[in-house]
């Protein structure tokens, strides 16, 4: 991914209103962040606990989205797999993360769902540049860069849905 300024991020989203895409919570280490081995920029708001953002290259145009989840209580006993890179994560982990629509049908109300890495972090565990809290990814027969297409395949299926 190619490195983002905060302008390109606030204008880049489809969910929410120039306002509200205004006020969100930019992370301040832009300038820190490993562009190379993202597919896209994730976050969460540090002064709202349920609310994250997710910035990415659709094309030639990139394509943010405000997201929302509950977080989950802490516990070792039970696992949950993002749908993004099928990273498996003890409890509190992975989130459901609900993006409303874009356009009248969010208006509405119409949201769409994903169970997502809790910290957004999908590309680095693909890459083995960031290992999750049990220390260990199932290994798959697929390479790194087949498991990164998959990934960005269900990213791109989810923000379909968002804009449909």
């Amino acid at each position: 991914m190619r490195p983002l300024t905060e302008r390109d991020i606030r204008g880049s989203f489809i969910n929410c209103s120039k306002g509200e895409a205004g006020r969100l919570a930019i992370p301040r280490d832009l300038a820190e962040r490993p562009w190379d081995d993202l597919d896209f920029l994730g976050w969460r708001d540090p002064g709202a606990p349920d609310r994250s953002y997710l910035v990415t290259e659709r094309g030639d145009r990139l394509v943010g989205v405000a997201l929302r989840f509950q977080p989950a209580r802490r516990g070792l006993l039970q696992r949950s797999m993002c749908s993004l890179c099928l990273t498996s994560h003890p409890r509190g982990g992975v989130s459901l993360m609900t993006a409303r629509k874009a356009g009248p049908a969010g208006r509405e109300g119409n949201s769409v769902g994903l169970y997502m890495c809790a910290d957004l972090a999908c590309s680095l565990y693909l890459r083995g540049r960031k290992v999750p809290e049990t220390g260990t990814r199932f290994e798959e027969s697929l390479t790194v860069e087949e498991q990164i297409a998959r990934t960005t395949g269900h990213l791109a299926a989810f923000l379909d849905k968002l804009s449909a």
